[in-house]
């Protein structure tokens, strides 16, 4: 299954930025909220923001699967996402507005593919069977 690698290296990003938000809680001794700090602030954002698209995305990249869409699809869509959670945690803990706004255009570009592929090769029939 070609969504497993993509669900791997979404739970991989959301291993790093959790990390790096304990990190920062560690380095400024800040249990709860972001203590006023920007740079925790940010890493709490590019985390949650990943909590917030990578579960669901995933989920659509196994249905899309699953229904059989094409083995290249699901990797344009997979690689979209993996790229566009990058490109928007640089451009947020960089202060790069553009790098943030492409990052979240890959992002909702590989969620349309994968709306778009799921009505596709859904099986209808079945959707709207009677048994």
């Amino acid at each position: 299954m070609v969504s497993a690698l993509y669900a791997v290296l979404g739970a991989l990003l959301l291993i790093k930025f959790s990390f790096d938000v304990v990190r920062m809680r560690s380095q400024y001794r800040v249990s709860y909220g972001d203590g006023g700090f920007s740079e925790l602030q940010s890493a709490i954002r590019i985390h949650g923001n990943a909590v917030e698209y990578i579960p669901v995305a995933l989920l659509l990249l196994l249905l899309m699967e699953m229904n059989g869409a094409e083995t290249w699809m699901v990797h344009v869509s997979g690689l979209l996402l993996i790229v566009g959670r990058l490109m928007h945690a640089h451009g947020f803990h960089h202060r790069l507005i553009r790098w943030r706004r492409s990052g979240m255009s890959a992002t909702w570009a590989s969620l349309i593919l994968m709306v778009l592929a799921n009505l596709w090769y859904m099986p209808w029939e079945l959707v709207f069977s009677l048994h």
